[in-house]
């Protein structure tokens, strides 16, 4: 049987349903995907007022941190059933739950990550992520220099041991940074541990289920889709416009390179 290929993360239309929460959570209508991923900007933003001790924020000061309009804004958590108070804003602990509730951080999302060469070992000893309710709490690699190593505290398994160490370890999202040859085997294993969210930064298309969501992280199209922007700004223009010079040997004096 064929599987469905990965859906492609950039679709701003794909709806999501959000996850059960009390009240907001039970919103029946689906979500934009490009509303969900402001919703966790909205959410990283409320995080960091609560720390400086806010307790209200407007629609104005929240989209202009956020780095979008208030209508969207105001647009975006109509969707979740929230509303600011005239003349006072949004409650900046209450939304902040309630955007935890929406988006599934209520409670903490066990991370499993596979290949820990240059890439994965930054993501592993990367502390952002358990601050934002998602710990990585088990590693493998197949590199026999690799297992057994430490990286903040947790070893390196060897990755035939994902499908146990994942159950065992109650793993909700696994992330690949494994060549691009090998990431489908161990996006099968992650699947048969239970895992329905793969965070994929292999250069591969990945074949799952359809109940599995993958979401593709691919560094290179990134920067090629920058120097699109930049050739379109005229940036890689400007710099061909004058040919290259060289020193004329006999006189010293520059001359076109041919």
């Amino acid at each position: 049987m064929t599987l469905p290929p990965q859906a492609d993360s950039s679709s701003a239309d794909h709806p999501v349903t959000p996850a059960g929460a009390p009240g907001v959570g039970r919103v029946a209508k689906a979500i934009p995907e490009a509303t969900v991923a402001r919703l966790a900007v909205y959410l990283r933003v409320l995080g960091q007022l609560a720390e400086g001790g806010a307790e209200t924020v407007s629609s104005e000061e929240l989209a202009a941190v956020s780095g979008v309009n208030s209508a969207k804004l105001r647009k975006d958590l109509s969707h979740i059933g929230t509303h600011g108070i005239r003349g006072v804003g949004y409650d900046v602990a209450v939304l902040q739950q309630e955007l935890e509730r929406v988006l599934g951080q209520d409670h903490p999302q066990a991370v499993a990550l596979v290949g820990v060469g240059n890439l994965g070992h930054a993501l592993a000893g990367y502390g952002g992520f358990g601050g934002r309710g998602f710990p990585v709490t088990a590693l493998f690699d197949v590199d026999p220099d690799l297992v057994g190593i430490l990286i903040n505290g947790i070893e390196v398994r060897h990755a035939r041991d994902i499908p146990q160490a994942c159950r065992e370890a109650g793993v909700t999202i696994g992330m690949i940074a494994t060549p691009a040859q090998a990431a489908q085997a161990v996006c099968d294993q992650l699947v048969e541990s239970g895992v329905h969210a793969i965070l994929n930064f292999a250069p591969a298309v990945l074949q799952v289920p359809e109940d599995v969501e993958v979401r593709k992280v691919d560094l290179a199209v990134e920067l090629q889709v920058l120097a699109f922007h930049v050739a379109g700004r005229g940036g890689i223009t400007d710099h061909v416009a004058t040919p290259p010079q060289v020193v004329n040997g006999r006189n010293g004096s520059a001359v076109p390179a041919s």
